[in-house]
């Protein structure tokens, strides 16, 4: 097909708050001839779009695409000989038609050009909608629970946030992985999910002290691992509720970036402190395409279950209702957030 000169897309011309969010025409973004074009059908709502949008994450240039998760069909495939001779891109299996999910930012928009190491096949029993809300949540549980700490059976593990999207398939992992699993949320509505999904206790940290709540449940051993996505908030505690020998895995900054602390502190317990990014855990196309295919094997078997919180019009109104609902602390949201930009097809 001809690439369009323009797309609509959920965008903005400069950084801030949730006013500058629109979906507005905008040209569309220099294509390769190494990538794969997408015609999306859903787009999944994360923390990192909000990042972005903020500016905690540098852009580039405006008007910026926002959004690093969508599912699709393809419409166009790579024409760069190198490309298609490559031995990893053969083994992807694409072809026009082809049902696939991608993780790159710029992907909320009627069409997308991505790298085709980032686009990665849907199995025909899992729906797109579940593609776009399970690909980037769903490769950074299945990576950070493999490399930035592996669960072990008989590991106590801390997940905050549980009942979010991606704390909800971290605690399926976890749990899989024979942990006994700990979690917090704000509401026993959200507990009664998070229970629901794996999660062995979950701390109303509204109601509830977290670290004596945890040292109370590890009988003052503390935990052997904690993936934390509050950030700032929540960081200084970790050090009190990780065990002897425990890791720190710093997921996220939904409260704020996490201040500088001196390599001495990790002294007091031997802790290990990690704050990695799955971009870095699927950075070769080896790696992305075997984190990409284990997530789908979970999704496919049925070990992991995708929550969908709502879906949200692809309106300049949706995506600011949507960022507004993903950062309300405390708010109502359980499980992910999705746009829904053209359907299923």
């Amino acid at each position: 097909m001809s690439l369009p000169e323009h797309v609509e897309a959920i965008a903005i011309d400069r950084t801030g708050e949730i006013d500058v969010l629109e979906k507005k025409k905008v040209p569309f973004p220099p294509h390769s001839p190494s990538n794969v074009v997408i015609q999306v059908a859903y787009g999944g709502v994360n923390f990192i779009d909000t990042y972005y949008r903020k500016g905690l994450y540098p852009i580039k240039s405006f008007p910026q695409i926002l959004g690093m998760e969508a599912s699709g069909t393809i419409v166009s495939l790579p024409t760069d000989p190198a490309v298609l001779d490559d031995e990893e891109y053969k083994k992807r299996g694409f072809k026009v038609g082809g049902r696939v999910s991608a993780n790159f930012l710029g992907v909320h928009a009627e069409f997308a050009s991505v790298p085709w190491s980032k686009v990665f096949p849907v199995p025909d029993n899992v729906s797109l909608l579940t593609a776009a809300a399970a690909t980037l949540q769903g490769l950074t549980a299945v990576s950070f629970l493999e490399e930035a700490y592996k669960v072990k059976p008989g590991d106590v593990v801390l997940i905050y946030t549980i009942a979010g999207g991606l704390g909800l398939l971290m605690a399926q992992l976890a749990k899989h992985a024979g942990a006994t699993v700990i979690g917090t949320t704000s509401t026993e509505e959200k507990a009664a999910i998070a229970r629901a999904h794996g999660a062995d206790h979950v701390i109303l940290y509204t109601k509830e002290n977290v670290v004596d709540r945890v040292l109370e449940l590890t009988n003052g051993e503390g935990v052997h691992v904690v993936y934390d996505g509050v950030g700032k908030d929540t960081f200084m505690d970790n050090f009190k509720l990780t065990r002897r020998k425990g890791t720190i895995v710093s997921v996220g900054n939904a409260s704020g970036a996490v201040e500088p602390i001196a390599p001495l502190k990790l002294v007091e317990k031997n802790l290990a402190l990690k704050r990695p990014t799955m971009t870095n855990y699927i950075y070769t196309p080896e790696e992305a395409r075997y984190y990409s295919e284990k997530l789908f094997g979970y999704l496919s078997s049925g070990i992991l279950k995708i929550k969908i919180h709502k879906q949200y019009p692809f309106t300049t109104e949706g995506a600011r209702q949507a960022h507004t609902d993903l950062t309300t602390k405390g708010g109502s949201t359980v499980g992910k957030l999705v746009y829904t930009i053209g359907g299923e097809a």
